[in-house]
Formats: structure tokens, sequence, C-alpha cells
């Protein structure tokens, strides 16, 4: 029903699950803050356990975040991950997962933001369905316009360098939402802890297209 949003050989291919919350030592404040520090344990940790890409994140309660303001808050800062990301080789090809058009996209260039963000809308089971896929490279926007049709399969960015996808290591950031808000080109990828419930209620586990993509 979905095509691979990335290329991944269920056969031979194997994936790192990547735990970016505080249980993870190796993941230190020193590490995060240094854009190349972080992108070598990415890299060690795919050339380690011999995986093309490391993965995980939904549902996330993060301690990186902390490695930008953008995710400051009066009260309370943001910390839980509402999408999957998928870590790799910046170029990697991102595709669609299903048949949609072109909802919205932009450019957050802030240190910690999406960089190169791409919105689509989709039908499926009868609802409206909204992915999103951050982090990507800047290039990947031309050409672009609201309603453009996609086809599933079909290629629509790569993975970013980290000066064009808000300075984090290459990868891919894949939500889901239910409803858009009224936002174009932008939806929080991550949110207040006590904000949970209902940002999850609108922002389902990616892993229904993943798991077929991936097969775990």
């Amino acid at each position: 029903m979905f095509s691979p949003i990335v290329p991944f050989d269920r056969l031979t291919d194997i994936l790192f699950r990547l735990d970016l919350t505080a249980a993870n030592r190796e993941v230190t404040d020193e590490l995060v803050n240094d854009t190349q520090l972080f992108s070598a344990y990415i890299d060690h940790c795919l050339a380690d356990t011999g995986a093309r890409y490391a993965i995980g994140g939904y549902d996330e309660h993060r301690t990186v975040y902390s490695r930008s303001t953008v995710f400051d808050g009066i009260d309370e800062p943001r910390r839980l991950h509402l999408g999957t990301d998928i870590w790799g080789t910046a170029g990697t090809p991102v595709f669609a997962p299903l048949e949609g058009e072109v909802h919205s996209f932009g450019f957050h260039e802030t240190y910690g933001d999406y960089g190169a963000v791409i919105i689509l809308q989709h039908q499926l089971a009868g609802e409206r369905i909204y992915s999103l896929y951050g982090h990507l490279s800047l290039g990947d926007l031309d050409g672009l316009y609201e309603g453009k049709p996609i086809q599933s399969g079909e290629q629509i960015a790569h993975f970013g360098m980290p000066e064009e996808n808000g300075h984090w290591p290459p990868h891919l950031h894949f939500q889901l939402m239910k409803d858009m808000q009224g936002m174009k080109g932008d939806y929080p990828g991550v949110c207040k802890f006590s904000e949970r419930e209902k940002y999850l209620s609108n922002c389902p586990d990616p892993a229904f297209i993943l798991r077929y993509t991936f097969g775990v």
C-alpha cells in the first residue's frame, strides 16, 4: 500500500534503533551542542552496527533539544518528539509513501529548526492526512507549488546538509498530522510534555507506514 520513503533493501539492510533520551549516557551536552561531534556519533553508530540508517524518536522525551532556543519556553521547554527520524547520509533521496499533493513548504533556518521542509496532503481510508518531511536539502524546494500532484513513490527530496537542515546531523524527520490547524510550511515536530496527549492525538505514530518500508 505504501511506497518506501528512503532506499532500503529489507533482505540485506539493517537499522539501528537510536535512543536520544537521558537514558543514553553517550549523548552528552558536549556532543549535541557540536554538530560535527553529533554527526560523527551518528556515523559511528551506523558503522559499528553495519546499519544503513539509525531510526527512532516517536513519542520520545529527548534531552537533545537543549541545544537550541527554538525549543525553549517560559514555563516549560519543548522536549517530546512527534515524528520518526531516519538518520543517514546527506543526499539520501526521499520518496512520497502514497499519492497526494503539495500542501505547503518552507525554509526555517534558525539553529535547531527544520531547515527546508515539505508538507504533503493525502487521502487515506477516506480521511485526509498530512505528511511532513523536515531537514531537507534547500534545493528540493525549487519548482514546488501548493497543489502540485505527487505520485506514490515519487522522489520529492533529499537529506540536507547541516548548513541547510537546521544544523543537525543529516536525517529525515517524518511526521503525520490529521489536522494542520491552519498552519502552512510548518508544524511543531516537538511539543511540551504537558501537551503530549493533545499533540499525539493529532500526530499518529508513522510506524504503520515505516513498518512496510523497513519490515520493523
